[in-house]
């Protein structure tokens, strides 16, 4: 089964967990608002919701309901935006409005502007960010390409159409708040 933008849009508006193409991998994402989407996103993936989760985004105001950037300083911004759009994650303050499902046990929230095209169109398409963790099931290795999605996940699952990045790691991880890396990139 082959997905185009509108139909992968729509089964985010359905709540639905998706997969497609990011910088390095294909990514899983759904609507970082629904409990359950993100819950079965977790399911999937059988990871804990302790651990917090990553959004991404078209754009940083797509961020903004989510983040508490008034906690930064401007040089600390200077440095997040002088990173994005690109592949380096940024963990910021999380408003307290941001829901548990996404902030774990943190008060902080991990998020990235992507510099992908067809991440970009989805989240503009779908008009806010997503969640967004490597595509594969526990133990195995990230899918790169939909035929791996298919293998991993099943033939019925819905995957936007499309080719990963040339990334060969995942996003860099870093510390909004001392600039400490969590994960190379």
């Amino acid at each position: 089964m082959t997905d185009n933008l509108d139909t992968i849009v729509d089964r985010l508006r359905q709540q639905q967990v998706v997969a497609y193409p990011t910088e390095a991998v294909f990514g899983l994402g759904c609507d970082p608002d629904s409990e359950s989407a993100v819950m079965d996103l977790l399911k999937i993936k059988q990871r804990s919701w302790e651990k917090g989760l990553i959004l991404i985004a078209a754009d940083y105001e797509q961020l903004r309901p989510y983040v508490d950037d008034e906690r930064l300083t401007q040089e600390q911004k200077d440095e997040i935006f002088s990173c994005w759009p690109g592949p380096v994650t940024w963990v910021m303050p999380a408003k307290v409005t941001t829901p548990k499902w996404l902030t774990g046990r943190f008060d902080t929230l991990a998020v990235r502007v992507s510099d992908h095209l067809l991440v970009c169109e989805l989240c503009r398409a779908f008009g806010k960010p997503l969640v967004s963790t490597s595509a594969n099931l526990s133990g195995l290795e990230p899918c790169r390409t939909v035929q791996g999605v298919r293998e991993q996940f099943g033939d019925d699952f819905p995957v936007l159409v499309g080719q990963v990045g040339g990334r060969q790691n995942p996003s860099e991880i870093r510390d909004a708040l001392t600039g400490k890396l969590f994960r190379q990139g």
